[in-house]
């Protein structure tokens, strides 16, 4: 079959390199791609937004599977548009994608539904927002509504930090038009931990579970990010709240989608916060999350076209998901500067150091192929990843992986999955 991936980062990286093991597939295409991805299919230079070049370029290739890959088509309503051109897509329709594309919509919905998660409330205007905040206890979190490439979310430690984020997303726009509603909740502690899963609509099957890492700096410093790096499995994922998450979360998720007539095929990720009162859901993504997708796939012992085709299909219930006894551990290489100002053109050199390594993995994300060779094209560069026995193993393989990776102004964290030494 001809499978095509829209979406060019880490994650879709990560997902070409396990459709590509699928015997199904006899040819993999991917818009835009990158320079990692371009090694697995043939890219063509169509944005992901750009939806009428996207499915004319699916029905020339006769496309016969569509992966969306990104938050934004998936909201935009990708799906439903190559849907309505005869190409089996799968991801969520923009119906079901709301789940991610509006935060006061899945708030509301665990509220209706009873799901746990932080006491909040829903802001349309600037001046209601600020007058709540001065009766509100600090810390808060304030969220733009809509989709900010992972950024929207601020923890506010003061009030005049609070006033300043809602003055940052409403009025000033930062977000653009993600910031005409704002949430503002409580702010949780305890562990976080991601869980992805599967589904088809009523059927929901869990993915082995991971853990992210946001800030810039060491010691979870500095500005929110797409994500430095992640470990999976999370140590602090235990079975006891593995089956409390099943009866009071996941499955009631699914649940609540289908009875709002708004059935979810394709990927829940679940944000977790682990506390004293038992996990409770921070956030909903509708989408394989970044760099999470890069630690999950690599451990999945299953034909991922196998899963997606019963997701659409409605058949996810007959498939068992099965991950490897190990873990995995990925060290995001980034523009030194990253996510606020930062160089690209910087030629990267040490690829070749992964060749024929089976358990090690260079996942592109923001690359370019140049005359020059590969170059950065982006603040996040590449997804160093790495398997091992254990958590500690897999971590000291990523980290002995980055020495082979070089480029002018590379920047990395160094204490991804340091978590682990305390579990």
């Amino acid at each position: 079959m001809k499978v095509l991936i829209v979406g060019g980062g880490g994650r879709e990286h990560a997902i070409a390199v396990s459709v590509a093991k699928s015997p199904k597939v006899d040819k993999l295409y991917c818009v835009p791609g990158n320079a990692g991805i371009a090694e697995l299919a043939e890219c063509a230079d169509i944005k992901v937004m750009e939806f009428e070049n996207v499915v004319r370029f699916a029905k020339e290739k006769q496309i016969d599977l569509a992966i969306v890959g990104p938050d934004d088509p998936l909201v935009g309503g990708l799906v439903d548009e190559l849907n309505a051109a005869g190409i089996r897509a799968f991801g969520p329709n923009a119906a079901a994608a709301v789940l991610e594309g509006s935060k006061s919509f899945s708030k509301d919905l665990m509220k209706k539904y009873n799901i746990p998660t932080a006491a909040y409330e829903v802001f349309d205007n600037a001046a209601d927002a600020l007058k709540y905040l001065d009766n509100a206890k600090i810390p808060v979190v304030v969220k733009a509504d809509g989709l900010a490439l992972g950024k929207g979310v601020l923890i506010c430690n003061t009030l005049k930090e609070a006033r300043n984020a809602v003055k940052e997303i409403m009025l000033d726009k930062k977000f653009g038009t993600a910031g005409n509603k704002v949430v503002i909740e409580e702010f949780m502690t305890g562990r976080e931990v991601s869980v992805l899963s599967f589904c088809d609509g009523k059927t929901i099957k869990i993915m082995t579970s991971a853990q992210d890492h946001k800030r810039a700096g060491d010691g979870d410093t500095g500005l929110n990010t797409g994500g430095m790096g992640t470990f999976s499995p999370s140590p602090f994922f235990t079975k006891k709240i593995e089956d409390y998450c099943k009866k009071y979360i996941f499955k009631p998720t699914v649940d609540a989608m289908a009875k709002e007539g708004r059935p979810f095929k394709g990927i829940i990720f679940f944000g977790l916060m682990l506390t004293e009162d038992g996990p409770k859901v921070l956030e909903y993504n509708a989408r394989f999350g970044d760099p999470e997708a890069q630690v999950v796939l690599p451990r999945m012992k299953n034909d991922i076209i196998e899963v997606m085709e019963a997701c659409i299909d409605g058949k996810l219930s007959k498939i068992k998901l099965e991950f490897e006894d190990n873990a995995a551990v990925c060290v995001v290489l980034a523009e030194n500067g990253y996510p606020v100002k930062y160089a690209k053109g910087h030629v990267i050199t040490g690829f070749e150091n992964f060749a024929r390594k089976r358990n090690y993995f260079c996942f592109h994300a923001g690359t370019k192929k140049t005359g020059k060779g590969v170059v950065t094209n982006g603040g996040r560069v590449l997804g160093i990843t790495a398997l091992g026995a254990d958590l500690k193993k897999a971590r000291a393989n990523a980290y002995k992986a980055t020495e082979w990776i070089d480029f002018e102004g590379k920047y990395m964290r160094h204490d991804i999955g340091k978590a682990i030494d305390e579990a």
